[in-house]
């Protein structure tokens, strides 16, 4: 008997750090343990003038140049394909919009190392709870920090 079951959905949230080891070891041992899809989001974040002068309203040239560095690699280790998104510059709105509009199971979020981690300063791993998702963190030092809703 076949089983009717979906892959488990999983959003990765990325963009400094969407192509390093942690996260492409991250990525590589959950398509291990089961079946399960990923798409990887980087939001459309603004710095220097365009921050101050419209935030919302910027090219996404950065964030697509992310995305297509940080895809190919994401592939090799999932063993499959990788579907890429922009967001929206805040890294909440974009992940609540990705969820709310394509409906996840999980959440993988890289940041940068604590000491400069913006997302971290922001306690953006609790806030993400508040959405029902198991979320994993992962830094480039590699380390995981499942977070519970």
């Amino acid at each position: 008997m076949e089983s009717s079951a979906q892959p488990a959905r999983v959003l990765v949230v990325a963009n400094r750090t969407a192509a390093t080891p942690a996260l492409l070891a991250c990525v590589s041992e959950r398509a291990q343990r089961g079946p399960c899809s990923f798409t990887l989001l980087v939001p459309n974040t603004t710095s220097g003038i365009e921050a101050i002068a419209d935030p919302e309203s910027h090219a996404d040239t950065d964030a697509k140049a992310t995305l297509e560095l940080a895809l190919p690699l994401l592939e090799e280790a999932a063993g499959s394909p990788v579907t890429g998104m922009v967001g929206a510059p805040a890294p909440i709105d974009a992940i609540q919009d990705a969820v709310n509009l394509h409906g996840f199971d999980e959440i993988i979020l890289s940041t940068l190392p604590s000491r400069v981690s913006r997302w971290l300063k922001l306690d953006l791993p609790s806030k993400l709870t508040g959405l029902g998702l198991p979320v994993t963190t992962v830094t480039p030092a590699g380390r995981q920090d499942p977070v519970t809703s």
